[in-house]
């Protein structure tokens, strides 16, 4: 790289324009000439900053087609890309009469501030994608020897420092570092752009011919799910458990992250007030209730032992009485929409308890990493109505014991498989999880059960292969059973639902999650 050369003229174009008018300020204050366009000339020649040039004046051209064609021109480009120290570049210039540009000054339009709109057209998202911006930004940081080019708002100020110090000139490494910065501006947004324009696939298909993940990382992790993993957290946005404002307690570990999202995944199930408790992803105490605090009571009756350093989430604002219930027992983090005044008065006096502020919006995609590649699925999204439901046994559920298949089935949705749940009508009873036997989770469940089983019903992710899991739930008094139906051996486990007098629902939907 040749010695540091000074810089005489900078262009600047940015969509974002706080500090812009500082920063040119203190450019003119060293001697240098400013360009600008649009906007931002008009911005710069209000607040009195000179000498000031439209980009026309170089062009000789002007702006058009809406403002689509401002600064993609030869002369701009030249002026840009020229190698100081090849003296053909700089004949060649010369020549044309155009102008050297040492700096290159540009934020891009807010494609994703537009693509996060939920009502925003496909128009209006074509309209936001930038292509001047990405031009000159690219162009600049090829020329990165000869050319500063900035991106960020918040290096203004120390490139600002630094060309006061060096009397104008900005240092090889400084030069470097800036194009570095602007390489990695333009690929995230040009990922932006795919990533946003895929959700629109004029197929129907409803998952990427490619899947681009662009998430920055939003918080360094202490360790993984073990101490001797590394880990850290990235985020798409500011919805969902990765997006949660912490409003108190200690750091959170890979190990909250991951079962608050499980919690916080189940209540978002139900439409009144709802509690979950989460134990190693699996819940062992889910319930509605009329208030917060009772269906907080009620989901941590059903398994109040592992309900000890628990993950906890609700669907509404955590108020002081469920605050109060809460603070009887050890808990780890709670996710929920928000909390009161009263609640954050009682919640925060526990120092370490974690309190997140989350706001839900439904994933699009869930993404699973195996070894070489990635998972993609929709969300397992499938709402239950009774009247795609089949009765395919003698007995017909009462209304009771519809609530409670109801309510076992959305739980059973978010236990691992093989996945049973023991319910009440709003209410966990227990639940037997992860076993490679469906009858075994059926013992599990009924071993585990603190609150009587007996009038409960049983909710099955997947179908049952033999009647020997109906059988076994029976023992503990269940009444009806909820499962997708599909076994070769159907027709065996329906009679043996009829002979012990148990109702049986087939919903032809399966809910396994591994």
């Amino acid at each position: 790289m040749p010695p540091n050369t000074r810089i005489e003229r900078a262009l600047l174009s940015v969509t974002d324009k706080t500090g812009i008018v500082e920063f040119a300020r203190a450019l003119t204050a060293l001697g240098v000439e400013i360009l600008s366009t649009g906007g931002t000339f008009r911005v710069l020649k209000e607040a009195g900053i000179a000498p000031l040039r439209e980009v026309a004046d170089v062009t000789h051209f002007p702006e058009m087609l809406d403002g689509r064609v401002k600064t993609i021109h030869p002369r701009i480009a030249a002026g840009i890309l020229a190698v100081r120290s090849k003296p053909e570049h700089m004949r060649a210039i010369a020549e044309h009469g155009i102008p050297r540009i040492d700096m290159v000054v540009v934020s891009l339009y807010e494609f994703e501030k537009i693509a996060a709109k939920k009502d925003a057209s496909f128009e209006e998202l074509i309209e936001n994608i930038d292509i001047g911006g990405p031009t000159m930004i690219r162009a600049a940081a090829k020329n990165w020897q000869d050319v500063a080019v900035i991106t960020s708002i918040a290096d203004y100020a120390s490139v600002i420092e630094e060309l006061r110090a060096q009397g104008g000139s900005l240092s090889e490494e400084t030069h470097w570092k800036l194009a570095k910065k602007a390489f990695a501006t333009t690929a995230a947004y040009d990922r932006a752009v795919s990533a946003r324009l895929a959700e629109i696939p004029p197929t129907g298909d409803r998952l990427p011919a490619t899947l681009d993940i662009r998430a920055p990382r939003t918080l360094a992790l202490r360790y993984g799910e073990n101490p001797h993993q590394s880990a850290a957290l990235y985020a798409t946005g500011k919805a969902g458990i990765a997006g949660a404002e912490q409003l108190h307690g200690k750091e959170l570990s890979y190990n909250n992250l991951v079962d608050l999202d499980a919690a916080w995944q189940l209540v978002l199930e139900f439409e009144q007030p709802a509690s979950a408790i989460i134990k190693h992803t699996n819940p062992c105490g889910c319930a509605e209730g009329s208030t917060l605090a009772q269906s907080y009571r009620r989901a941590f009756e059903a398994d109040p032992v592992s309900a000890f350093g628990g993950v906890l989430a609700f669907n509404r604002t955590v108020d002081g009485e469920t605050a109060q219930e809460i603070a009887k027992t050890f808990v780890e983090a709670i996710a929920a929409p928000d909390y009161s005044a009263d609640a954050l008065n009682v919640l925060t006096s526990k120092k370490n308890l974690r309190l997140l502020r989350v706001i839900a919006e439904p994933p699009t995609m869930v993404v699973k990493s195996i070894s070489g590649g990635y998972l993609a699925q929709t969300p397992d999204a499938h709402i239950l109505s009774r009247e795609e439901t089949r009765v395919v046994t003698a007995r017909v559920p009462t209304e009771e014991e519809w609530i409670a298949l109801e309510f076992g089935w959305k739980v059973s949705k978010h236990v691992k498989s093989n996945a049973i749940v023991y319910a009440g009508a709003g209410q966990t009873i227990s639940v037997g999880a992860g076993q490679m036997s469906r009858v075994d989770s059926v013992k599990v469940g009924g071993m585990k059960a603190v609150l009587p089983l007996k009038g409960s019903i049983v909710a099955s992710d997947a179908f049952f292969p033999f009647p020997d899991g109906v059988e076994e739930a029976a023992k503990h008094g269940i009444t009806a059973v909820i499962q997708p139906g599909g076994s070769v051996n159907d027709n065996d486990v329906i009679a043996a639902a009829d002979r012990l007098g148990l109702a049986m629902v087939f919903t032809g939907v399966r809910h396994f999650r591994h």
